[in-house]
């Protein structure tokens, strides 16, 4: 008896604790464009707890895209990626000259001070998805925060 009773108040225990999110993004910005520059670059640092794969993303402000940047020989190129790994428990940082989100046919030119909103998609290990939702903030061009 003591046993059943110990187990069901592990259980409303455990049912009574906060879902933690599997997966945290941290400070996620996007670089102001001029009114001739369509593209934008969208950039934040995603740390998966138990690791996985960043699969998709979106944003109301246009077509959006993995890329990456990587040296062909002695030329810089940009490419589209199908997914970007996330180590468990490392932070991958989406930065300039490296792995970033691209933001292209945009319906405005992106204005400091202006927010953009994406979605995430994090398939985990266990082949579950994550949606999260970001805003992030838009800095002038020239920036690198």
């Amino acid at each position: 008896m003591r046993m059943m009773l110990a187990a069901a108040l592990a259980a409303t225990t455990l049912a009574a604790l906060p879902a933690h999110a599997q997966t945290i993004v941290a400070h996620p910005w996007v670089r102001a464009t001029s009114a001739p520059q369509q593209p934008a670059g969208g950039y934040l640092t995603i740390t998966s707890a138990r690791g996985g794969k960043l699969v998709e993303v979106s944003s109301p402000a246009g077509m959006t895209e993995m890329h990456e940047m990587a040296m062909d020989g002695s030329v810089m190129r940009m490419r589209q990626v199908s997914a970007i790994e996330l180590p468990a428990g490392k932070p991958v940082e989406l930065k300039p000259g490296g792995l970033h989100l691209m933001l292209m046919g945009l319906k405005a030119p992106l204005k400091a001070g202006e927010t953009v909103a994406f979605t995430l998609v994090v398939e985990g290990r266990d082949g579950k998805r994550e949606t999260l939702l970001v805003k992030a903030p838009v800095k002038p061009a020239g920036v690198t925060p």
